[in-house]
This record gives structure tokens, C-alpha cells and sequence, in this order.
């Protein structure tokens, strides 16, 4: 469970960012974030895992209170929290594999981290992510190689091999096209399903938001305005988002059909990797 209490953000040149937000996510919820630019989704993301420092308020992740830890507590918990990015943020020059087992760097020594030394577990977790989002076979391709919405499947495995109790994903489907867009969500409602995993996702694509997220909430100006269902957001709630506008083409029909996964995202747990596949890598 993450319950957030008053949370605040003011930053330095005075502009207040989130204005006392109360949220709570239970274990195992999907839920989607929305509003206008500038209505504080990502601050809110990053607030959670203290890449952006709070003003005031509490963010307790069961049983830990993220806000005031010192720096090595800190690693410590953002161990339990697994952040994917907008634009991937991966390691060009890297393999795949070097970056998904990137997401165990908090977990091994200075120097093994140095020398890209992880145990036999973590490679053996690494492929089994790759193959369960259909990327096995580009285990060692550099990263500069794949497609977005490849590079946003390696992120989603980088986090995922944190062993996360909390996915933050921030605009996951900003740089993607509207079919990659469609798979990358699916695999990440999946994957939480699979997992048990709470996540909280900033998304801007309402459409997308109500196929794939549990429960929406909606911000304007660092304020909650929506809290509940993806079948009540309303062209009237949609309005007090973002604003008088056309909402019928944007909300999601219930008659809508969706399309099935992607061919090569395969939904089970491959044999480990035989010996030769690991050379090289340890």
C-alpha cells in the first residue's frame, strides 16, 4: 500500500506544484494519472522515489516512510520501487542485457557494478524478463539498435528485475505510435497482474488510460479534481480537467474492442538459458 498525506511541492522560484495531495494505492491497483501539462503528474511520480525533493507532507510505501530518509536508506527503498521512463533511459552504447541487469545495481558491490559483474541469478532473471516481452534474441544487441517501443520493453524489464513492489511510469507511450502504444500498456497491466504490483502511471492518452488503468485520477493545477472508475470519466469530468472541449471522440466506447498481444510478447515462463547463451556476459 502507498499512502501519500498532504503532499506539497514548491519550488524555488516560488511556483507551487502540488497543493496538498492525499492519494492511497493498494497493493496490486493500476492506476492511471492524467491532466494538462504543467498539472503536477510527474511531480508527483518523482516525489515518490525523492528524485524531486517534497516541500512537505508523507509517502509511506507499507511499512516505510520515504520521506526524511538519509541517503543510504534511500537507495535502500527506491530498491522497491521501479521507475520507468518517457524516454527509456537507456545506456546507448550498452547491450540489452547490460541494461536490463543495470536495475541490479543497488543489490551488488562497488566493484562488481564496475566490472558489470552480477551472479548467475540475476543473469538467469534477466533472460527469463526478456523473453516473457519477446526480446530474448536481442540479448545482445546495443541498445542504439531497437525501436521505441523496443526500448521501452528493456525499461520495463530493467524495472521489473528490481523485484519492485511499485512501478512509477512516467509517459510511457509519448514516443511510441498508436499500435506500440496499445502493447506497451497491455504488457504493463499484465506484468502487474502477474506480479501482484502496484503502479501509478502518468499518461496524457485518456483513451488509453481507460482501457488499461483500474482506477483514474485526475489532476489540474497540483489539485485532485477525479478520483474513481475509467466508466465515469464524464465529458463533464474531462472538462473540469482540461478544460471545455469535444470529448466523444477521446472517451473510450464500452463496445470498443481491443486488440490482442503483440506475436512476440509471449505469456509464460521460458526454460532458464542453457550455458553457452551466457558467455560473455559474467
Amino acid at each position: 500500500m502507498l499512502r501519500i498525506k498532504g503532499l506539497i511541492k514548491r519550488y524555488r522560484t516560488g511556483d507551487l506544484a502540488l497543493k496538498g495531495i492525499d492519494l492511497e494505492v493498494p497493493d496490486g491497483q493500476v492506476m492511471a494519472l492524467i491532466g494538462p501539462s504543467g498539472a503536477g503528474k510527474s511531480t508527483v511520480i518523482r516525489c515518490i522515489n525523492r528524485l524531486v525533493e517534497p516541500t512537505a507532507g508523507s509517502i509511506a510505501l507499507n511499512d516505510i516512510e520515504i520521506v526524511g530518509l538519509g541517503s543510504s536508506q534511500l537507495r535502500q527503498a527506491r530498491r522497491r520501487m521501479g521507475m520507468i521512463f518517457q524516454e527509456y533511459a537507456l545506456v546507448e552504447r550498452l547491450t540489452v542485457m547490460e541494461n536490463v541487469l543495470s536495475g541490479r545495481l543497488g543489490y551488488v558491490g562497488f566493484w562488481q557494478s564496475w566490472l558489470r559483474k552480477f551472479p548467475q541469478s540475476d543473469i538467469d532473471e534477466a533472460f527469463r524478463l526478456l523473453a516473457r516481452v519477446g526480446l530474448d534474441h536481442m540479448a545482445s544487441k546495443r541498445a542504439d539498435e531497437l525501436s521505441g517501443g523496443q526500448r521501452q520493453r528493456v525499461g520495463i524489464c530493467r524495472a521489473l528485475i528490481q523485484n519492485p513492489e511499485l512501478l512509477l511510469v512516467d509517459e510511457p507511450t509519448a514516443s511510441l505510435d498508436p499500435k506500440t502504444s496499445r502493447q506497451i500498456m497491455r504488457l504493463i497491466k499484465e506484468l502487474c497482474a502477474e506480479r501482484k504490483l502496484s503502479a501509478i502511471i502518468n499518461i496524457h492518452d485518456v483513451m488509453l488510460a481507460q482501457m488499461f488503468a483500474e482506477r483514474i485520477v485526475g489532476l489540474k493545477q497540483g489539485e485532485i479534481v477525479y478520483d474513481g472508475p475509467p466508466d465515469k470519466l464524464t465529458p463533464e469530468v474531462l472538462t473540469s480537467i482540461y478544460g471545455e472541449e469535444d470529448w466523444s471522440a477521446t472517451i473510450r466506447k464500452a463496445d470498443e474492442a481491443d486488440e490482442p498481444a503483440a506475436d512476440n510478447v509471449v505469456p509464460f515462463e521460458p526454460p532458464l538459458p542453457s550455458r553457452d547463451r551466457l558467455a560473455g556476459l559474467t
